[in-house]
């Protein structure tokens, strides 16, 4: 459904965020890129979503490659990016022709049922990231691409947006690439791992998990596997730049 052949990125500066990465994603499927600071994870999300196409390589959606922001494709960022003059419908549906039922219905999908008229000032930080989330959900795509989602929320709200993630994809089957520091989240949430090393940053392991979900977040086989990461990522030796 979604290649990635041999895709590198090299800025104006002559710096390289990432270099060769070569990965298949099938319908379906939760990725998780997992990496230190520095190491291309935000920038390879922003070539595939469309939004930086300066990179050499192909970007592949079901065989045929895309260079732009595809239909196909929705994409949620750290921070909600709420217009902070509409209040929470009115996000949702920003762009759309069918405006309030396809809305509603995604408002209602995320858990904010009677929320429709608030102005995002009016929201918890959880409550925000729900309405991106909902945002995003609205025109359908195929491929959600997520940067650090829940990154900025306490524990028990990173939890309860975890568990609702896992909701959208039971229910609508969408292809996940979720970028992320929290390998206790990748562990939790993803079919497989990505994990990039270095700066430039390559493609160093991929772990396939086969526990089903939704998963015990105390399980005995994901504490070990979570020591494996560790020791993959080689933290005592990360550059600090």
């Amino acid at each position: 459904m979604l290649a990635i052949e041999n895709v590198s990125r090299t800025f104006s500066n002559g710096e390289t965020g990432f270099k060769h990465i070569n990965l298949s994603v099938n319908e379906g499927e939760v990725i998780g890129i997992l990496g230190t600071s520095g190491c291309g994870k935000s920038t390879l999300l922003r070539v595939l979503s469309g939004l930086d196409h300066h990179y050499e390589g192909h970007v592949k959606i079901d065989g045929v490659a895309v260079k732009a922001v595809h239909e196909k494709v929705g994409m949620i960022f750290q921070e909600p990016r709420l217009m902070p003059w509409l209040k929470v419908i009115e996000n949702i549906s920003f762009g759309l022709e069918e405006k309030d039922a396809k809305a509603v219905h995604y408002l209602e999908s995320v858990g904010l049922t009677g929320f429709d008229n608030h102005y995002p000032k009016d929201l918890s930080g959880g409550m925000a990231q729900r309405v991106a989330i909902a945002r995003a959900l609205v025109t359908n795509p195929e491929i959600l691409l997520l940067d650090e989602p829940f990154s900025a929320l306490d524990a028990f709200t990173k939890m309860q947006l975890q568990d609702l993630l896992l909701e959208i994809w039971q229910k609508y089957h969408s292809t996940i690439l979720l970028v992320t520091h929290d390998i206790d989240e990748t562990l939790y949430l993803c079919d497989r791992i990505i994990i990039l090393r270095g700066q430039p940053g390559e493609i160093y392991e991929e772990l396939k998990i086969n526990a089903c979900k939704p998963r015990a977040r105390g399980d005995l086989e994901l504490a070990k596997m979570k020591e494996q990461i560790l020791h993959l990522l080689d933290l005592t030796h990360v550059d600090i730049k």
